[in-house]
């Protein structure tokens, strides 16, 4: 089971979308640096796709997204729930941001509209950094990634 510690509608995690972000608990990878640590610990609101639907319902007129901010220790629990907003909200982008080296192979890559893969390493720095080793990726309808580079911070 995954548990949703907290969500909030942001503007910044997925290119030009209004994305209800959903913040995963239990973070098996527990970076050095990271700007979430308690994210750690497993607590929070059991996610399945009841509360799911709450939570689209209760925003569906102002969001474009939903984004699952971790969930590395059930991915396909993640990719179960990406496969519900797909059938049943399919007008709703869909987003993972993992710590994985790379995408499971055992994820349907259909399911989602951007991925991003690759742990917080804090002398790499994050998406926005030049140096970053994470790297986020657009999702073809036909299954392909393209890799999209984020401004750099000062650009806002």
């Amino acid at each position: 089971m995954i548990k949703c510690y907290n969500f909030d509608i942001v503007c910044q995690e997925i290119p030009d979308q209004i994305t209800l972000a959903l913040n995963i608990s239990g973070c098996p990878h527990q970076c050095v640096g990271c700007h979430s640590p308690w994210l750690w610990r497993d607590e929070g609101v059991p996610l399945d796709d009841h509360f799911l639907s709450l939570l689209i319902e209760k925003y569906s007129s102002g969001i474009t997204c939903v984004c699952f901010m971790g969930g590395d220790q059930a991915p396909r629990k993640i990719d179960a729930l990406a496969a519900y907003i797909r059938q049943n909200h399919p007008d709703l982008k869909i987003g993972w941001y993992s710590g994985f080296e790379s995408i499971p192979s055992d994820i349907r890559i259909e399911n989602f509209d951007y991925i991003k893969v690759g742990p917080y390493i804090a002398e790499k720095g994050g998406l926005r950094s030049a140096t970053t080793n994470q790297k986020f990726y657009i999702v073809g309808k036909d299954g392909s990634l393209t890799q999209y580079r984020f401004p750099p911070k000062n650009c806002f």
